[in-house]
């Protein structure tokens, strides 16, 4: 198993540290980050590669108008990989979308608004479409929630699943990773600018192997093409947020969803000029004043 983060050395400044704690569910040790109120109940799902920290601005914004809680996904920087390592079944949409769900019984919640972003909007619609949650409205920041198309789609799935099973590769991912070239050009790769202490918390995830596993692990287990064919019977209403710069997923998917929610009337997209990827990292306040407008509609 890849050497993962510890909590005591590499966590020492977490942003928001004080709000940690970890919680067993489902054969994992979670990073769960809760803010207790009586309010409505606002879950923030990050996406592949990311963690818990990539909200840390937008915490201050929402923390008066909400319960807030958000965690590390399976195998993403401070939460255990399951047994079985990236292959397990539980990095799977499905299997991730049960695994929260269970999370969230530990934690005696009942969201009122999930949001997520990339990856973590098409958990939280598939919580949704499973019934596993019934929350009053979805909010999705750039999500990925279409099949990749063309040749893209045909060789990125199964190519992930042969770099997750060699054992060498999230060491070797992490190593080339850690030089500052190399992230910025990750980064650029997102059409986000971000400041420098979101570059450092992103260099010192994907420098880590264990945290580098946990990403491919979940590319090579996702089943977008499902999700999509599911979508149409969506009755959650959804909220889509769109970055005009995007590099990762097309600015044209907040239309292509809108377009195949029938089971609902269609959602207006908000596109917001010069974000790219990490939208809610670039602008925190504009995606938090949309999650509290939200939250007054819900």
């Amino acid at each position: 198993m890849s050497a993962r983060l510890h909590w005591e050395t590499d966590g020492a400044d977490w942003p928001h540290r004080a709000a940690s704690r970890f919680v067993s569910s489902s054969g994992l040790l979670w990073h769960v980050q809760h803010w207790r109120r009586s309010a409505p109940v606002v879950v923030l799902i990050h996406g592949t590669g990311a963690s818990s920290h990539s909200w840390r601005d937008m915490v201050p914004l929402l923390e008066p108008h909400c319960e807030l809680v958000l965690m590390d996904l399976p195998g993403h920087a401070f939460t255990s990989m399951p047994v079985g390592g990236p292959s397990s079944s539980m990095m799977s949409m499905s299997g991730m979308a049960q695994a929260l769900a269970a999370l969230f019984d530990v934690l005696a919640i009942r969201p009122t608004l999930v949001v997520g972003h990339s990856a973590g909007a098409a958990v939280a619609v598939r919580m949704c479409l499973d019934h596993l949650i019934q929350p009053r409205s979805l909010l999705s920041i750039n999500g990925a929630l279409t099949p990749l198309e063309g040749l893209s789609g045909r060789i990125f799935s199964p190519l992930a699943k042969v770099l997750t099973l060699a054992p060498l590769v999230p060491e070797l991912f992490a190593w080339r990773a850690a030089g500052p070239a190399v992230l910025d050009r990750l980064i650029h790769g997102t059409g986000s600018t971000l400041n420098p202490e979101g570059v450092s918390l992103y260099r010192q995830l994907v420098s880590n192997p264990g945290h580098a596993a946990g990403a491919l692990g979940m590319m090579a287990n996702w089943d977008l093409p499902k999700l999509w064919r599911d979508l149409p019977h969506l009755m959650t209403p959804l909220n889509l947020v769109v970055g005009a710069n995007d590099h990762i997923v097309s600015p044209d998917t907040g239309l292509r969803v809108a377009s195949a929610l029938t089971a609902q009337p269609r959602p207006v997209v908000q596109t917001l000029p010069g974000l790219g990827h990490l939208a809610h990292e670039e602008a925190p306040e504009l995606i938090a004043a949309r999650i509290v407008s939200t939250l007054g509609q819900s």
